[in-house]
């Protein structure tokens, strides 16, 4: 059986798309089925056949940046967006250009910054930004009861900056991750029902936390970035032991992999685990556009492969399509790219950059140190 390095040195470009505006291109979610979806700065969602990259359809109505997109594994044809607009926005993929057919809100202050849906399709979570100077909210609502009959209360005391990310478990509809620019990530059981009651954890980043992924055997280790490039690894399965969260930590992961011809990685975009291989995979970048495929354990990082020849600047999200192995990227030079073992470019041409000249940067802002600790 072909190793996963092989099959990622085996990578090249099968597809590329570029649109004709000029927009960052900031999350990806797959619909097994055949679709991908992608979010723009210019506040739109695309989609895009997920063997083709083609443009099948456009959504609009989010006045303000969106914060992450998903499909509900139960109803492939929805797809649900959030936007700091204040609003979750399910999309009916069978009408292309239509309206929202789904609306989702909470108090008119809140400005939602993450979101996620639950393994179960039944549960909706968004993270606010800091209201007032003072608090932030994780927002819940059910699903299954959109246009205002839907929401089910806030979480209020577990965060205090922008929640810049929420994760559901991929398998238990009831844990959540949650992490903020207050250096903060937390576990929730919301079985446990009050927000006191279901804090089960709550780790430190030492740092601003930008994006959090669920990984290991059974999902019991929780991987986090931050806004600085730090990396932490903790595994969950200690938490009712004495032994320590903490598998692997660092403040700073953009050298620790020396690349061919010396020197680090300019930034990492995130990181997701391959059920297949059992790994934990973490993507890097340059500047350039030159992507590192790294391997993340107790050890550390470890470089698998480059791919060079795709984006022309920095790239914002990836995800990984384990049925058809291939790797799809996507970045501030505004092209979608798809990575297939032995992939050949149908059409070649010069790499141009669309880079947009109304950047969306994230800010790092002050954030408070704590130590973790563990909740009985």
């Amino acid at each position: 059986m072909e190793s996963l390095e092989e099959k990622l040195k085996g990578l090249s470009i099968a597809r590329r798309c570029r649109p004709e505006e000029a927009t960052y291109l900031l999350h990806v979610a797959l619909q097994p089925p055949g679709l991908l979806a992608v979010t723009c700065s210019n506040f739109t969602l695309h989609l895009h056949n997920k063997d083709t990259l083609k443009l099948v359809a456009e959504y609009r109505g989010h006045t303000k940046p969106l914060c992450g997109v998903t499909f509900p594994r139960s109803s492939p044809d929805l797809l649900y967006s959030a936007s700091a607009d204040g609003t979750v926005r399910g999309w009916d993929v069978r009408r292309p250009g239509s309206q929202a057919a789904q609306m989702f809100k909470s108090d008119p202050a809140h400005s939602y910054c993450s979101f996620d849906l639950s393994c179960s399709d039944t549960l909706l979570c968004a993270g606010t930004e800091q209201v007032n100077g003072e608090d932030s909210f994780l927002v819940f609502w059910d699903a299954r009861k959109p246009d205002g009959g839907g929401l089910l209360g806030v979480y209020s005391e577990s965060h205090s900056d922008d929640i810049t990310q929420v994760r559901f478990h991929p398998r238990d509809k009831d844990r959540l991750a949650s992490g903020s620019t207050d250096g903060l990530v937390n576990v929730f059981d919301l079985s446990r029902g009050a927000e006191e009651e279901s804090l089960l954890a709550t780790c430190n980043s030492d740092s601003s936390a930008g994006s959090v992924c669920w990984s290991g055997p059974d999902y019991t280790q929780l991987l986090c970035l931050s806004h600085d490039e730090g990396l932490h690894l903790w595994d969950l399965s200690q938490l009712d032991t004495e032994e320590p969260l903490t598998v692997f930590s660092t403040e700073d992961a953009r050298g620790l992999t020396p690349l061919p011809g010396g020197g680090g990685v300019d930034y990492v975009v995130g990181g997701t685990w391959l059920e297949d291989a059992q790994k934990l995979l973490v993507v890097a970048g340059m500047n350039s556009g030159k992507l590192h495929l790294m391997e993340c354990d107790d050890k550390g990082l470890r470089l698998l492969t480059s791919l060079e020849g795709g984006h022309a600047s920095t790239v914002r999200c990836f995800l990984w399509d384990a049925a058809g192995e291939a790797l799809v990227t996507g970045g501030e030079d505004a092209q979608l790219l798809l990575w297939k073992p032995g992939g050949v470019e149908l059409t070649a041409g010069k790499r141009e950059s669309m880079k947009s000249q109304s950047a969306l940067r994230l800010q790092t802002r002050p954030h408070k140190k704590h130590g973790y600790q563990k909740k009985k």
